[in-house]
């Protein structure tokens, strides 16, 4: 996405454009024919404006797998305490770990959360007291285990 200054420069999304948007959050495999003749449009159309939605950064197009079909049984959100000005550090050291499938920088009282799959317990007791606690910065963490998935959207 387009920035200035580090600000993402947002642009007017018109009905057409939330349209393709919403039938690919439901099924992003839909045909663009399929989609063009639900909104009574050409699929060139549905073709350009999508490409316009990609290269301007409102779309990215990835693969979602599931984490307990793939073999990863236990799930955490991990709430962690830094040395403050190791934060961007840490951060950066964290999100290398291929355990970590999402990491944000937050205000309150951690000042990161990471959200980890793993194989089992035992694999997520290796990945805290080996790689996460011994990240130079890391102070403190509490561990949140998944018990199950409520709600999951990809906005």
């Amino acid at each position: 996405m387009e920035t200035r200054n580090g600000i993402p420069v947002s642009y007017n999304l018109d009905e057409i454009d939330r349209s393709i948007i919403s039938a690919l959050q439901i099924d992003g495999r839909v045909p663009f024919a399929q989609i063009a003749a639900q909104l009574n449009v050409s699929p060139g159309m549905i073709r350009m404006r999508y490409n316009r939605l990609v290269k301007k950064g409102f779309l990215k197009v990835t693969a979602i797998t599931d984490p307990l079909l793939m073999g990863y049984t236990t799930m955490a959100m991990i709430g962690i305490r830094t040395e403050g000005d190791k934060l961007l550090e840490v951060a950066g050291k964290i999100a290398a770990l291929d355990e970590v499938i999402y990491l944000i920088a937050v205000s309150g009282r951690f000042e990161l959360l990471a959200e980890v799959v793993c194989r089992d317990h035992a694999d997520l007791l290796r990945f805290l007291s080996e790689k996460l606690y011994a990240i130079d910065g890391v102070r403190e963490t509490e561990s949140f285990m998944h018990l199950k998935i409520v709600k999951e959207i990809y906005f």
